[in-house]
Parts: structure tokens; C-alpha cells; sequence
């Protein structure tokens, strides 16, 4: 879908210029909606557009209609931001003991040594699971990353396998000790019903699987993406750093970073039937990508895409999606994001760009950043 020879390039260039040639773009995988209007139209049509785009159970996000919504309405009642406000206090002292522990003489490596680990560690403080994983969690991810860069079916399939396998563990060791089970949120997982009846095996690993799997690598990027913004921006750290903790405007703040240098690129969906978008006919049956990086930077929705307008672009702002297919843990990403960003600013004088080393930037198909590479100093004056 994207020219260049570079796989290593900044691909937003490209997908702003064909955004312009070619707004409903077609490859060997499908079609590609680049336009904030045609992204936007199509998430909020799910009868038109279908998210039933894989082979395998994943719920909620593979669901359409009123199946969706029992089982959205069951995973909503997790991230709700009551309990994501009671996870705050754990997530603070996470970060806090992370940052304390970075180097303050060499280089820091933003996205695998601040975004994965806490990443890993946030996620398993909400969901209940032994600190003990941390290591196999971050390798998971580093073989997750390159099994999906690889365009393998049989490697993805086998690196989803292995990820199932922790998931199965975990929830046979809390069946096992039954009423002496931790109360967490994968043990409650377990315990719920939909419809009337408990929650299959596989549903409680799908549901899992979407909040883990994707999020632990999603985490990272974001953060790899804000603390790059951060470091090559003065004036916004700065501005940041005297706000403080809680600081009006900071959750929209990185917000409209991210919609700057989307880390989440794109969504499937399977058109259910003809439909016409942007002047091309797509068929009935075929393969649809939402191109989030592109509408997210469309000059039409936004101007100049490369504006930092927390407030003015906020409306229009698809980062987390839109329609019954949001991500429902928005509010717990902005949390951790928000959190992570306060206590590494809070412990630091200043964020800079390592002047020895450049940071690359993510293979396809992820976005953002693969590494960030920035010095901090010391601690700002009380």
C-alpha cells in the first residue's frame, strides 16, 4: 500500500501524499480508507462495514451488532473510570520506582525501557498477574512485534499460541484454588456470564488476549511517541512540567500527540456489501483497512496536521477510534499514559534527545517509534 524502499521510514509522509492522489487506496490486501470523512462514515456504519475480519474468536472487537453490544456492555463494566481511578494509586507507585530506577549518566531507551516495562507492569497490576511474568511478557512482545512484521501466518499463529498458553495457565491456577482465588480482575473475569450463562474458556482467553496482547505493545509506542514529542519540544515539556501532576489539559495534550504520530494504525473490517466511498466501488465481501494514521492527519479535519491544537482538534481526534467499536479502554490507556508522563517529568530537570544515537522508527505494519533513545537530567529544584 505504500511506496518506499526504506522499511524503516516514516511512513505518514507517504500516507499524507497518497491521502491527496488517492484517498481510497487498493493493494493485494484489500482497500485502504485514508480520508478523516470516509474512516469516520465507515466506523460509525458497522452494518455496512463488518468487523467479523478474522478467522478467530475475539471478542468484543470481532462482534457486530447486538452480539457486540452484550458483550461490550460486560467488558465496559472493567474499564470503567471509577475502577480505572481505584487502579491510580498502584500504577503511580509503578512509575515512580521505574523512573527512580533509570540511568541519569548514559542513554535511556524510551520505548523498551520505560514503555514496555511499564506497560507490562500496569497491566498486570490490573489484572492480578505475578510479577514473576515480567521477562516472559517483554519477550513475548519482541517476538509478537517481529512474527506480525514477518507477514508469517504460521509464525503470528504460533507466537498467539504461546500467548494463549499464559492466558490458559493463569486462569487454571485460579480454578484450581477456587474460593482461596486472589480477587482480581481475571479471577472476576471468570466468574461472569453473558446471556445467561458463564463465560466459554475461550471467550475469557479472547477477552484476555485484547486487553493484554495488543495493549502491551500499543503502551509502549504511545509512550515512546509523547517522551520523543517531549524531548525534541522544550517549550511543551517545560509547559508540562509546571502544570504538574493533574495538569489542566495534559490528558488532551497527549492525546493530540498521538494524533500527530498515530501509533495505531489501522482497523480491518469487511464490507458487507457494495458500497462506493470517495468515488471507488469496493465489492461486496472484500477486505477494508481504516487507516487511522491517515485520517488523523486529513488537512481537511485538521489544517495543518502537524499543529499541536490539543483543544481545537480534540472533536475530531480518532486515535481511540469512534462509534460502537471505540476502544473501550480509553480511559484506562489515557490513565497509565497520563500517570507514566507525570512521574517521569516530576523526577527529571529535563528530557533530551541522545545526541549520539537517533531513534528509529517502527516496522509496518506497527507506528510510532521502535526506539527512542533520550537523556534525562536530574531532578527539576523543589
Amino acid at each position: 500500500m505504500i511506496s518506499g524502499t526504506d522499511p524503516a521510514a516514516d511512513r505518514r509522509p507517504d500516507l499524507d501524499r497518497m491521502r491527496g492522489r488517492c484517498p481510497v487506496a487498493r493493494d493485494e490486501d484489500g482497500w485502504t480508507l485514508l480520508r478523516h470523512a470516509d474512516v469516520t462514515r465507515a466506523a460509525l456504519d458497522p452494518g455496512t462495514f463488518s468487523s467479523r475480519a478474522s478467522r478467530h474468536l475475539n471478542v468484543p472487537n470481532g462482534m457486530d451488532g447486538a452480539e457486540h453490544a452484550r458483550y461490550r456492555a460486560l467488558v465496559e463494566r472493567y474499564l470503567a473510570p471509577a475502577e480505572a481511578a481505584r487502579l491510580e494509586p498502584r500504577l503511580r507507585v509503578i512509575a515512580r520506582d521505574l523512573v527512580g530506577a533509570l540511568d541519569r549518566e548514559g542513554p535511556v531507551e524510551a520505548v523498551g525501557e520505560i514503555g514496555a516495562r511499564f506497560a507490562v507492569r500496569a497491566q498486570s497490576a490490573w489484572l492480578g498477574w505475578p510479577a514473576e511474568l515480567e521477562g516472559t511478557l517483554i519477550e513475548w512482545m519482541g517476538d509478537n512485534h517481529a512474527a506480525a512484521r514477518s507477514g508469517d501466518p504460521g509464525r503470528t499463529a504460533a507466537v498467539a499460541e504461546r500467548f494463549d498458553r499464559i492466558i490458559r495457565a493463569l486462569i487454571a491456577a485460579r480454578r484450581e484454588a477456587g474460593a482461596r482465588a486472589p480477587d482480581d480482575v481475571t479471577a472476576r473475569l471468570i466468574g461472569e456470564t453473558v446471556g445467561g450463562r458463564p463465560l466459554g474458556e475461550e471467550e475469557i482467553v479472547s477477552i484476555l488476549r485484547n486487553w493484554t496482547a495488543g495493549d502491551l505493545g500499543s503502551l509502549a509506542a504511545c509512550v515512546g511517541v509523547v517522551v520523543r514529542r517531549l524531548a525534541v519540544d522544550p517549550g511543551l515539556q517545560e509547559e508540562w512540567r509546571r502544570a504538574g501532576r493533574d495538569g489542566p489539559g495534559l490528558a488532551a495534550g497527549i492525546d493530540e500527540i498521538l494524533r500527530i504520530d498515530d501509533p495505531f494504525t489501522f482497523n480491518r473490517r469487511v464490507a458487507t456489501a457494495e458500497v462506493e466511498v470517495g468515488g471507488r466501488t469496493i465489492p461486496a465481501g472484500a477486505r477494508v483497512r481504516l487507516s487511522w494514521t491517515a485520517a488523523n492527519r486529513d488537512p481537511e479535519a485538521f489544517g495543518d496536521p502537524d499543529a499541536y491544537r490539543p483543544e481545537e482538534n480534540a472533536p475530531r481526534n480518532l486515535v481511540y477510534g469512534i462509534g460502537a467499536h471505540a476502544c473501550p479502554g480509553r480511559e484506562l490507556a489515557t490513565l497509565e499514559l497520563r500517570v507514566a508522563v507525570e512521574e517521569l517529568l516530576a523526577a527529571t530537570a529535563r528530557i533530551e534527545p541522545d545526541p549520539e544515537e537517533e531513534p528509529t522508527r517502527a516496522l509496518p505494519p506497527y507506528g510510532g517509534y521502535r526506539t527512542v533513545p533520550v537523556r534525562l537530567t536530574g531532578r527539576p529544584e523543589a
